[in-house]
């Protein structure tokens, strides 16, 4: 029987889940938060992780160290870790759930290696097939989510942009930023103004405000 860990910050949510695949895939499934994330993952073993990218936390997931994932999509993010130690574990494949909207977030997934894409508008149907494929080594990807794909190999901005977006985000000021970048803060400036042209924003709180609804942030 296929093992599935469900990672989601929202309890409810995660719960439904499992529920759901236990029922309609007959899986062995798990649910966590990312508290209890590595220690599960540690001890079940599963063999695919579903994480919706739209969940809190999912982007740190994401970001970890990718070094050594084999191309079959099965990662070793030693990088990302829980209170007990890495989050996913080597030979578990990534499944995620995905809006075509978020283009930003389907790219950091797609660079973490995921196996699996799943429109979180679509059917259990599909999200149940998704699982068996990836379990299997198999790349699923729904085609609702082509044109998202496409506009993330699109992406405008550069990493130094998105780095001092992040940080804009976050309520760092200029001098903060340039601090933290270790640029000047002219330098940060003209980094600001050619994110906020560059995703047609008025200004700095709009151009945060578009690349976080893309998921470039």
């Amino acid at each position: 029987m296929t093992r599935v860990l469900v990672l989601h910050s929202v309890s409810l949510l995660r719960s439904a889940l499992a529920a759901l695949l236990t029922k309609e895939g007959a899986f062995d499934v798990s649910a966590c938060g990312w508290g209890t994330a590595a220690r599960l993952s540690q001890t079940l073993r599963p063999d695919v992780c579903v994480v919706d990218l739209d969940c809190p936390g999912a982007t740190a997931l994401l970001e970890g160290d990718t070094e050594g994932a084999v191309s079959t999509g099965t990662t070793d993010i030693t990088g990302t870790t829980g209170p007990t130690g890495p989050i996913l574990t080597p030979r578990m494949a990534l499944l995620v759930l995905a809006s075509a909207g978020r283009p930003g977030a389907l790219r950091r997934a797609f660079e973490a290696r995921a196996l699996g894409y799943v429109d979180k508008n679509g059917s259990t149907h599909r999200l149940v097939r998704a699982i068996r494929k990836v379990a299997e080594g198999e790349r699923f990807i729904d085609e609702s989510l082509a044109f998202g794909f496409l506009e993330a190999a699109r992406m405008p901005l550069t990493q130094r942009e998105l780095s001092v977006l992040s940080r804009a985000a976050e309520g760092e000021s200029i001098a903060e930023i340039a601090r933290g970048l270790h640029l000047s803060n002219g330098t940060v400036r003209n980094y600001m103004a050619s994110a906020t042209r560059k995703v047609g924003a008025r200004n700095r709180i709009d151009a945060i405000r578009i690349s976080q609804g893309a998921g470039w942030v």
